[in-house]
């Protein structure tokens, strides 16, 4: 049995030498060498060309080297029916925790106004916030989601969470399904979107969930670019409902340079970096995987296809 990996970036070989550090005796492939496609059981995927898992007549294993999987389902040509995996990392999970802890906090002391006030050599003092003063709601409390509620809690934020179904997060104030989410937002000073990408979640942060949230909002999407609609986020933003944004992930990556996030001083941008799977963390579990599909054993962190995550 042999693993194809298959992505678009400049990273494949890093992950063929991870996997070979720990079982020399694999085969591995990258999907754009020469190799015996017949062979292949398992895809190590992530943001792949669509269609290009189709050409593998034997495959068993769609495998994602990070978190997300709507990449996956987007791709109308895979095989169906395969059981598809997702990674769950402790690191990632913290990596992301601390990426959103820096942003909310340079909202909080002005860092990102400062900035753009050194680049036009203004100095002016701001009013600075104090953790005691905002209220963060977390939309999706999945292992990424609960980190970050967690260490937010022990920061000394005041920390709610939504999701589909009933969490129970010490300190977290939960929220559930689409009766909860009204009373969520009303209270969320800060909104922070984890959420899966999935056909109910799909433009979920629009005008209509804005206009929800107290005037002076700050919202921050570390999820998916489809969850934002971008035309509203700019309109609430222009309008001085929201106070600003912090974003990671956008429609288009890299976001193409007419895009007006680009410009707005309201915006904080980061490339899609906020969390990165690490090799050493995450292969061997992409391994134990491996093992249990030879052996037919269940998967480890195996989606659920109704839910889509």
């Amino acid at each position: 049995m042999a693993i194809v990996i298959i992505r678009q970036d400049d990273k494949i070989e890093l992950w063929k030498k991870a996997l070979l550090a720990q079982r020399p005796e694999l085969e591995v492939y990258s999907y754009l060498e020469d190799h015996p496609k017949e062979k292949i059981k398992m895809a190590l995927v992530w943001k792949h060309p669509k269609g290009a898992l189709a050409h593998y007549p034997h495959l068993e294993l769609i495998a994602s080297s990070g978190a997300g999987v709507d990449f996956i389902f987007e791709d109308g040509a895979a095989p169906k029916n395969l059981p598809i995996t997702r990674v769950v990392d402790d690191m990632l999970a913290k990596d992301m925790s601390e990426h959103v802890l820096a942003v909310i906090l340079s909202h909080l002391k002005n860092l990102d106004q400062y900035k753009i006030n050194q680049m036009k050599g203004v100095w002016q003092p701001i009013q600075y916030h104090r953790i005691s003063d905002f209220r963060v709601g977390i939309l999706g409390l999945g292992a990424l989601g609960r980190e970050l509620a967690t260490d937010l809690v022990k920061y000394g934020f005041k920390v709610q969470g939504w999701a589909s179904s009933k969490k129970d997060i010490a300190g977290v104030d939960c929220y559930v399904g689409d009766e909860g989410l009204s009373d969520f937002l009303k209270t969320t000073q800060i909104a922070v979107c984890l959420l899966p990408l999935t056909q109910e979640t799909t433009g979920i942060l629009n005008k209509e969930l804005f206009l929800k949230l107290p005037k002076g909002a700050f919202v921050i999407n570390v999820a998916r670019g489809g969850h934002l609609v971008d035309e509203d986020l700019i309109e609430m933003l222009d309008r001085g409902h929201l106070s600003g944004a912090g974003l990671d992930v956008y429609h288009q990556e890299p976001l193409p340079k007419e895009h007006p996030f680009w410009k707005h001083e309201k915006i904080q941008m980061t490339p899609h970096y906020a969390s990165v799977s690490d090799t050493g963390s995450v292969v061997p579990q992409i391994l134990e995987n491996y093992d249990r599909l030879l052996s037919g054993r269940n998967l480890l962190n195996e989606v659920v296809m109704e839910k889509g995550y």
